[in-house]
């Protein structure tokens, strides 16, 4: 079952600095896990990287002007057989024209089987068959930065867990740039800390490409499902930052049901209470 293995390709993501009419070169890993029971047989495809929409679905087929850089890429050794435990660099170089425009252009190093023909119209990188590293440049001259924070949401009340947080950010500017968005979460009453773990960052950071809104969202997951939750969300992005805090209160339906079912029978029981006690008030 050649291209079933779970191959590695690091790193997922380059970032380059160009000077028009420079040169510049780089490479990918390829691995074969050691647990491979069968030879990998690799191609590599150099494919244009847009996103399709502010979830930033990834279209490797459209071109742009901010994927010109494909045509200025050669790879040195797009095929190859990697062994189980076996890994290998492709090299590839880039010839920036002297005509480049300034400012960013995307590309992806497509890696899949090599047996066959495989279409890139559906090449994800979440397919063990075919992954990418995305590569991120930018043609140094007229760099615009400008961009701004559209809004940060922290639900009040959900029924069902997990708490989804969100941010979403415009980039107006030429060249990618990078927003960090910082999560907390405690328990409201304990003030006891609940994400992240002693140890690890509530910060993430995602790229966001010239032209384009990215929605970001971030699931809070290891909660309980019935609960008081303090959240604290903080996007920064070009030097702008906002702060959202919000009381999350997790209740979920059938909670809701057996609350307003005990509330109905205790009212309920009250008004017989009362009407037998006016009877037998009647009575005497």
């Amino acid at each position: 079952m050649d291209g079933g293995n779970m191959f590695m390709v690091t790193p997922m993501s380059q970032r380059v600095a160009l000077d028009a009419g420079s040169t510049y070169g780089g490479y990918i890993t390829i691995a074969n896990p050691s647990n491979a029971t069968e030879d990998f047989h690799y191609k590599v495809v150099v494919s244009s990287y847009n996103v399709l929409d502010e979830q930033y679905t990834a279209d490797f087929l459209t071109r742009s002007d901010r994927s010109q850089i494909v045509d200025w890429i050669t790879v040195d050794n797009p095929t190859g057989t990697l062994k189980p435990n076996e890994t290998t660099k492709v090299h590839y170089k880039i010839n920036v024209p002297s005509t480049a425009p300034a400012g960013g252009q995307y590309a992806a190093f497509v890696v899949s089987s090599n047996i066959g023909e495989i279409s890139t119209s559906s090449v994800s990188i979440n397919n063990i068959f075919q992954m990418a590293s995305i590569l991120y440049a930018e043609v140094e001259g007229d760099i615009v930065h400008e961009g701004e924070i559209l809004g940060v949401d922290i639900p009040g009340f959900v029924a069902t867990t997990p708490i989804v947080a969100s941010a979403t950010v415009r980039n107006d500017g030429n060249v990618h740039e990078a927003a960090q968005i910082s999560l907390e979460v405690k328990d409201h009453f304990s003030a006891g800390q609940i994400y992240p773990v002693a140890g690890e960052s509530g910060t993430i950071e995602e790229t966001i490409l010239p032209g384009t809104t990215r929605h970001v969202t971030r699931d809070i997951g290891n909660i309980l499902p019935l609960g008081i939750y303090d959240v604290v969300q903080t996007v920064s992005f070009m030097g702008n930052s906002e702060t959202m805090h919000q009381v999350v209160v997790v209740c979920p339906v059938w909670f809701m049901a057996l609350t307003f079912a005990v509330i109905v029978s205790v009212i309920v029981a009250i008004v017989f209470s009362v009407k037998r006690h006016r009877r037998k008030h009647i009575a005497l």
